[in-house]
């Protein structure tokens, strides 16, 4: 198949075969092999000769217009779990215990973790106490987002009533030195449980209870990564946060 419009652009800029491949540097029977038989040129001679014709490489030879080649795995993830329902509690408590600088948690509520491992609040001080900074931010049960995510999950005001459940379960850890517990209203779009370079995140899908959504286990690989950008929205919500006072 010809190239047409190559020799369109060629016939307009008055171009024979031996001029042209004398600029572009290759050989004249190259350049008509380009226009009779819509042969492609490698991309540095199909850029150098575009140049010369004042014309879009790709609008010359659209074979070159190829996209990007997507990476297929991200060098942060180490695991992906289908459902949250599928990631042991003693994956969290694990990451937790060898925390040794931070511990965050951004969810709503997630009474699982208590209700399955009684322990937590005691894994906790034992952290804050070997220097480990604990953050815990709950859902405010009496905010419009919670509630709304309760409709949109089918939970009525069972979330609600999960949030301040929660934070009965976290109370205790009020005033620990080294912890703070604190409450916010915004959209939760995703949960987080940080422990030092590590990450679960359990992302939200709308209309399904956050059990029965994925989760994947990041890992922080250098600056600027995925791992970055889900522990700055940590902070961004933290910020909009109540801290949570002693009775």
């Amino acid at each position: 198949m010809s190239n047409e419009r190559l020799r369109a652009a060629m016939a307009a800029g008055g171009w024979t075969y031996a001029t042209f491949a004398e600029k572009t540097e290759v050989d004249p029977k190259s350049v008509e092999r380009w226009v009779n038989q819509g042969r492609v040129p490698r991309r540095a001679t199909a850029m150098k000769a575009a140049e010369a014709l004042g014309g879009d490489v790709h609008a010359l030879w659209p074979a070159l217009r190829q996209a990007r080649a997507a990476r297929a795995v991200s060098p942060e993830l180490v695991a992906l779990y289908d459902r949250r329902a599928d990631v042991p509690v003693s994956r969290y408590t694990d990451l937790f215990a060898q925390a040794r600088e931070h511990i965050d948690v951004l969810v709503y509520a997630a009474v699982f973790l208590h209700e399955a491992y009684p322990r937590l609040n005691d894994l906790l001080r034992e952290r804050a106490a070997q220097g480990c900074s604990v953050r815990i931010a709950l859902g405010d049960a009496d905010s419009e987002n919670v509630r709304q995510r309760g409709e949109e999950e089918r939970f009525g005001h069972g979330i609600e009533s999960r949030c301040r459940l929660a934070l009965m379960h976290y109370r205790p850890l009020v005033g620990v030195p080294g912890i703070e517990i604190r409450t916010y209203g915004t959209t939760l779009y995703n949960s987080l449980y940080r422990a030092d370079d590590q990450l679960l995140v359990n992302a939200h899908i709308w209309g399904a209870n956050a059990f029965a959504a994925p989760v994947w286990h990041l890992r922080r690989n250098g600056d600027g990564g995925v791992f970055d950008t889900y522990a700055q929205s940590f902070d961004a919500v933290w910020a909009t946060a109540t801290p949570v006072q002693e009775e």
